[in-house]
């Protein structure tokens, strides 16, 4: 939550007070060691499949694996993440998950890997995370009380970035010596993280008591549809990611562009990261007290040039500094958007509408995946960063004029919001 200052004045003057909640604590481990985990297996996988089939089609594919349960199942399992207990989900999500380390680790060192069963299991690996993800952010606000949320979001966006640093670069070493060690550690990696959701022991969760009809099961669309606030946000973040998602083509710059090998690769990946965890632990200090709708719609500005930048680069620093700036604006948008989902929805939703963003913004790393790699299947790798680059600029352009209530958003006062947006506007 982006407040005016004297407004999140933490007593723990380091910035750290979300984590004098134990329950957040070992939210906020069960999440950092869950992301590690998935990064450096999908690090892997895009690696050993790009190894396997040399096509770019392929590493788009594997983003579609991961995104289709996502469109499939994002109303559903909303409405479970508001029926269930959220911390049960979370841990029969990161069991699955588990598993499908496992599965990846005996295949490999087997020496049956190939592309059909990686896909097989990765559907399988994303059916456990859309149901994980609405209940893992519609967790967050019972873990701490609400004048602590800004710092425990703030604290779950470095976090996330600081394992999706981690996980690239350390898969990328790894790799060296064979994907099937890369597969072994995130398999223990997701056992501590199993370890950890069970640890939580908050119980305050509104449990949704209406019954299981088509009508509550959409509405948290309908709630999300009606909130320009809400939609505008997660719809700017779905077309930028749509647009701009390059990662998925990083092994190609790291083989064929860049000539920089496996460690270059995780290099590549973890920069961009790095750049995020520097905007995310900027914002657990000085968090933006003003003009928090421009500076969305800037940033993403700034993610899409960081995109054009990448993709005409035939640097390897050139390339690292686009995917560090690109990697900074990106945190700040999507803190921003967290905040103002998590914030203007009322906790007997927040699982529905958790879901609903989870496939706009979450899941769309993943089809912006599949967008680029078919794009570079047909129009060569280069054009298809690049005018994905200046898709998103125009997109941000573009929303600042169809959104003018996000555009005048200023500050992110819990109180304010919850005033001013939680009732249906249109």
């Amino acid at each position: 939550m982006l407040n005016k200052p004297s407004k999140i004045s933490f007593k723990n003057k380091s910035g750290r007070a979300a984590f004098q909640h134990k329950d957040y604590r070992f939210f906020w481990m069960a999440r950092v060691l869950g992301v590690l985990a998935i990064d450096m297996q999908i690090t892997a996988i895009s690696w050993q499949v790009y190894q396997l089939t040399g096509k770019a089609l392929d590493l788009g594919l594997v983003g579609l694996a991961q995104f289709l349960p996502f469109l499939m199942l994002f109303l559903v399992s909303g409405s479970v993440a508001d029926r269930y207990q959220r911390k049960k989900i979370l841990s029969i999500c990161v069991a699955i998950q588990t598993l499908c380390a496992l599965a990846f680790f005996l295949m490999t060192i087997t020496d049956n890997a190939n592309f059909p069963t990686m896909f097989t299991i990765l559907i399988f690996l994303g059916i456990s995370r859309a149901f994980q993800s609405p209940a893992q952010s519609a967790i967050v606000p019972l873990l701490i009380p609400k004048k602590h949320l800004a710092n425990a979001i703030a604290w779950t966006s470095s976090g996330f970035q600081m394992a999706r640093i981690a996980g690239p670069g350390i898969a990328g070493v790894i790799i060296i010596a064979g994907e099937q060690w890369v597969y072994g550690i995130a398999f223990f990696l997701f056992i501590l993280s199993t370890i950890s959701t069970l640890m939580i022991t908050v119980d305050t969760q509104i449990i949704s008591r209406v019954p299981v009809t088509i009508k509550n099961i959409l509405a948290g669309l309908k709630f999300t549809l009606k909130r320009q606030i809400i939609f505008g946000a997660i719809s700017l973040d779905l077309f930028a990611v749509l647009l701009g998602g390059a990662t998925a083509l990083l092994p190609i710059f790291a083989t064929d562009i860049l000539n920089v090998g496996p460690a270059g690769f995780g290099a590549l990946r973890a920069t961009h990261m790095i750049g995020a965890l520097v905007g995310a632990l900027t914002l657990t200090q000085y968090p933006i007290s003003r003009y928090a709708g421009k500076i969305l719609l800037s940033t993403v500005a700034i993610f899409g040039l960081g995109i054009i930048t990448f993709g005409i680069s035939t640097s390897f620093w050139l390339s690292l500094g686009a995917l560090s700036v690109l990697g900074a604006a990106d945190s700040v948008s999507v803190f921003i958007r967290n905040n103002l989902v998590q914030i203007i929805t009322p906790d007997n939703m927040r699982g529905r509408v958790s879901a609903v963003s989870a496939v706009f913004i979450g899941a769309s790393n993943e089809l912006g995946e599949l967008e680029s790699g078919v794009t570079a299947h047909f129009w060569g790798v280069v054009p298809a960063v690049v005018v994905g680059g200046i898709g998103t600029v125009f997109i941000a352009g573009l929303f600042a004029k169809l959104f003018p209530q996000l555009r005048e958003v200023d500050n992110l006062d819990h109180d304010d919001l919850v005033k001013k947006y939680q009732k249906i506007q249109t």
